[in-house]
């Protein structure tokens, strides 16, 4: 593992219905539901298109199905995993990708929620700054550092959820062809990365949520396109099971999967959310997991693409990977940290 300095942690604090951020200064309110669950949505890779129409039927049917999820539910936020904008990101703040791929396309009304976002690689081939500036142009776009904290409260109870955003491109770097097998190509500033290291293990050993989820754009582990991220599996994963993190959400590769690994009598399930815009049916590195992990791959590229409906009890918190038609497709639940 890399060698990094302790320091000091700015944490977002969410347990009612006034969110302060700090450093960046940002109040975003939401209206919790009167019962005892936290219920929100997770999408991935769901960035679009660079010319007209600036989307894909997968991307708007997708969009659909989570306004109809998010209204049913009545999700609180969304988690945004990565590949926000297709192929390049975006050159500016003003850059009318904004609207054509993300305002323009989840309109439905119960999506305008706060949208809580990361980056991945593609859109570090952009203005990764402009993506963090845009959260002071838009009501829902909540996008504050490269890397930044979430904590909520479990409606009605003391229960906590945690939720660690990353940006897996600082850590790991870029791929160069975004194919088959293509690593990152390692953090193009070693003095970032390991200052994002430091950050993270500081926030997970005093972390005392009930559920804690670390959410970043690449996969630790996956069998597809891509397949484990080996800098991810050298240095974030033996954190995971050191500080008993519930689960690690991602994309980067374009289907829906659920891997579970034990070790030394932790758990960590690892989901990866990466149809949003395009759906990609490989599994060339099944054999490159470990054996018996995979529980669930979904790929079908005769349907719309999918994402994932989480909802959040003091008891349970369970994922559900939903169809770009609305389909349920499978579910896991997991239950608090000891």
């Amino acid at each position: 593992m890399n060698e990094y300095r302790k320091g000091t942690v700015s944490t977002v604090l969410y347990s009612g219905s006034s969110l302060p951020y700090e450093p960046w200064s940002t109040d975003i309110n939401i209206g919790w539901a009167s019962d005892s669950s936290l219920r929100f949505l997770a999408v991935g890779d769901w960035g679009g298109l660079p010319s007209k129409p600036y989307t894909t039927h997968i991307e708007t049917s997708v969009a659909h199905a989570m306004g109809k999820t998010a209204a049913k539910y009545q999700t609180k936020f969304t988690l945004a995993l990565g590949d926000n904008f297709y192929f390049d990101g975006v050159k500016d703040v003003d850059d009318t990708r904004f609207k054509d791929t993300f305002e323009n396309v989840y309109t439905d009304k119960a999506l305008q929620t706060p949208w809580f976002l990361v980056a991945g690689n593609h859109d570090h081939r952009g203005n990764v700054s402009a993506q963090i500036e845009y959260s002071n142009k838009s009501k829902r776009w909540n996008f504050p550092n490269y890397y930044y904290p979430l904590h909520f409260t479990i409606p009605g109870s003391n229960a906590t959820v945690s939720i660690l955003m990353l940006d897996t491109i600082q850590l790991c770097g870029n791929t160069i062809h975004d194919k088959l097998g293509d690593q990152p190509q390692g953090p193009k500033d070693i003095e970032k990365a390991n200052t994002q290291w430091q950050w993270l293990e500081s926030s997970l050993e005093n972390n005392n949520a009930s559920f804690i989820i670390v959410a970043g754009h690449y996969p630790v582990i996956s069998i597809a396109e891509h397949g484990p991220t080996s800098c991810l599996v050298e240095t974030l994963m033996p954190m995971l099971y050191k500080y008993k993190v519930t689960s690690f959400f991602s994309g980067h590769d374009h289907n829906l999967q659920h891997l579970q690994v034990n070790q030394s009598n932790v758990s960590v399930d690892y989901f990866v959310i990466g149809s949003g815009n395009f759906v990609d049916p490989s599994t060339a590195h099944v054999s490159k997991v470990p054996s018996g992990s995979l529980k669930y791959h979904w790929a079908n590229i005769l349907k719309p693409g999918g994402f994932a409906y989480i909802e959040a009890t003091p008891q349970t918190m369970t994922l559900s990977f939903i169809q770009g038609d609305g389909t349920y497709l499978y579910s896991h639940s997991m239950k608090p940290r000891k």
